[in-house]
């Protein structure tokens, strides 16, 4: 499991929305068989009626945004559009769910709960989840800034890499919390796609303490921060992402190698890269924050 019980973040999720896309993305879906109902637990009708809904829709693209992704579905066939043709399957990986691309007849993985199989008998697409804490649904979709989401995700704020992203709302927004800044980093509601890992170690290459008040945060540093965010998601995201086990891979089952350059996070103990301070390792909600005791400060306390 990852540490911390971690859940995959955007730059993986980016790497899988990728790979789902370019083979997926334009077929028909011939048939969908679910193994296990609790992956289908979002959809209420049952795993039945979501297979039956998905037979003949064709996949016209697979988008992202923070740590969802959706494929979006067009028409059952011959022309004749649908009712709920703006229709898309969300996925969330939770902490072990896999999008695999097989070859049609393939043996069977361990976890597999959900196979997609398309009408020109070329490779199927499968979900795989060892835990189950991940799941497919049906949503509509619905407007959003830049972007058609599911309506179950409309909540979700655009996150850094989106043409979207507005960042001098965020900075406004940010700063006009009165919280921890790894608190408002981490929350999807302002900015999305970010998990522990990428907000630590954008917070040191921001030489930023995780408890820093968000309200004592100038525009400046605000701004800084957010050049580290898309810096290291972007490094991140070429890397193939962070993989501390098997669980996270890509849909043709590699890992990514980002935990290579991880400057911080999961180093207690370990030298800072920048100024060889030991890195330390503090309890933060049920999770782990990891900063350096020189180049991040503790702060004083916020005059709240």
């Amino acid at each position: 499991m990852f540490e911390d019980g971690r859940v995959p973040e955007l730059p993986e999720v980016e790497v899988v929305r990728g790979g789902v896309a370019e083979y997926v993305a334009g077929r028909r879906l011939a048939g969908v068989e679910v193994l296990h109902p609790r992956a289908v637990r979002g959809h209420p009708p049952g795993p039945e009626d979501f297979a039956s809904v998905l037979a003949g829709r064709v996949v016209e693209d697979v988008s992202r945004r923070g740590k969802y992704l959706w494929l979006s579905l067009g028409d059952v066939g011959g022309g004749e559009e649908v009712s709920g043709a703006g229709q898309a399957v969300l996925a969330h990986l939770g902490m072990s769910g896999q999008l695999l691309v097989q070859p049609s007849g393939a043996v069977d993985e361990k976890h597999l709960r959900v196979r997609f199989r398309f009408a020109d008998d070329g490779p199927e697409l499968r979900f795989v989840d060892q835990r189950t804490f991940g799941g497919l649904s049906l949503a509509e979709l619905v407007p959003s800034t830049g972007l058609a989401v599911p309506d179950s995700i409309g909540h979700i704020a655009a996150d850094p890499l989106e043409p979207s992203f507005d960042r001098e709302a965020v900075v406004r927004l940010v700063r006009s919390r009165r919280t921890g800044i790894k608190r408002a980093l981490l929350d999807q509601n302002l900015i999305s796609g970010i998990g522990n890992i990428y907000a630590d170690e954008a917070l040191w290459r921001a030489r930023l303490h995780w408890a820093h008040p968000t309200a004592e945060l100038d525009e400046g540093r605000a701004h800084a921060l957010l050049d580290s965010v898309v810096e290291v998601l972007g490094e991140a995201l070429v890397a193939g992402g962070t993989s501390f086990d098997s669980l996270y891979v890509n849909v043709n089952g590699r890992s990514g190698y980002f935990s290579r350059s991880l400057s911080v996070y999961g180093r207690a103990g370990s030298p800072c890269p920048r100024c060889g301070t030991a890195i330390r390792r503090d309890a933060f909600t049920n999770r782990s924050s990891y900063s350096c005791p020189s180049c991040q400060p503790v702060p004083p306390e916020p005059h709240w």
